[in-house]
């Protein structure tokens, strides 16, 4: 069973705008407020859609134009409580926030799940990654109740094994990634790569799990084989880097970073709308 990618993205004409309650936020150059869980956003409309929606950026929201929920709004708001909001129902409200982060971490899990099972170097745990593919669906099924009761830090931990290994044999193979001698920092897991001059880096089959890529040069990178599970790429310069075939890159990073029409993606994301539409200049 491998889910539709499209179900995987955050769909708000089908939900009851459950991000903008649920999760709570901090003034900061990515809010313009401060915001506690379970309290409404001041610009949320009575119809459940963003009053400024097309003026995020512009008015301090920043952080809501690179947010995604990887489909658990929706399936939260017609599936789990099927179709029954908590304006009309507010007795259901207090559950539908604090489940909310439970089914997004799944849907998340989900995501990783999909692009794992569809990495042709899986193919020997391809068996163990269906069957948590299944288990992990299965989850999001469950009852609002069932769903709050869930130990879903513990689920992560084992399908975290699985993604480890995934990109271990997806990895397999790639040159050896060397010191970058421009800015004398160490490229691995969890490195500190903020500000980094990684322009045209030969960067396949890196592991970037969690590093910290926060304003980096990746102008022309080559990405492809890297795993970029969890890595913080807020400002992240991907003009002209190729991530056709980058690991566990989401559209949530797309959308925090930096890139060009000449940014190659894999054909499951999507070009962020701010991102620059110009071409690299030919000689």
């Amino acid at each position: 069973m491998i889910p539709d990618r499209t179900r995987l993205r955050g769909d708000c004409d089908n939900c009851f705008g459950l991000c903008c309650v649920a999760l709570p936020f901090a003034a900061s150059a990515d809010f313009a407020i401060d915001k506690h869980s379970g309290q409404p956003c001041h610009n949320l409309q009575e119809d459940f859609r963003c009053g400024i929606h097309n003026r995020l950026r512009q008015q301090g929201f920043r952080g809501c134009t690179v947010y995604d929920c990887f489909g658990a709004g929706q399936k939260l708001s017609q599936l789990t409580f099927g179709g029954r909001d908590w304006q009309r129902e507010p007795r259901l409200a207090k559950q539908m926030f604090e489940v909310f982060p439970a089914m997004w971490h799944l849907q998340e899990l989900l995501w990783y799940l999909n692009d794992a099972i569809e990495q042709q170097a899986a193919q020997p745990i391809r068996q163990e990654l269906s069957a948590a593919l299944e288990e992990t669906e299965r989850l999001t099924l469950l009852p609002a109740g069932a769903l709050l009761e869930l130990d879903v830090a513990a689920h992560r931990a084992d399908v975290n094994g699985l993604l480890l290994k995934t990109s271990e044999l997806v990895r397999a193979g790639a040159p050896p990634i060397k010191m970058d001698r421009r800015g004398k920092k160490a490229i691995g897991r969890g490195a500190d790569l903020m500000g980094a001059r990684l322009q045209g880096a030969d960067l396949r089959g890196a592991n970037l799990r969690g590093a910290y890529l926060i304003a980096a040069d990746l102008r022309g990178a080559d990405l492809r084989h890297a795993d970029l599970i969890g890595a913080d790429m807020r400002d992240t310069d991907l003009s002209g880097a190729d991530l056709s075939e980058s690991l566990f890159l989401t559209q949530v990073q797309l959308h925090a970073a930096k890139g060009s029409a000449a940014t190659k993606l894999p054909p499951s994301l999507a070009r962020p709308d701010h991102w620059s539409s110009k071409k690299p200049a030919t000689s």
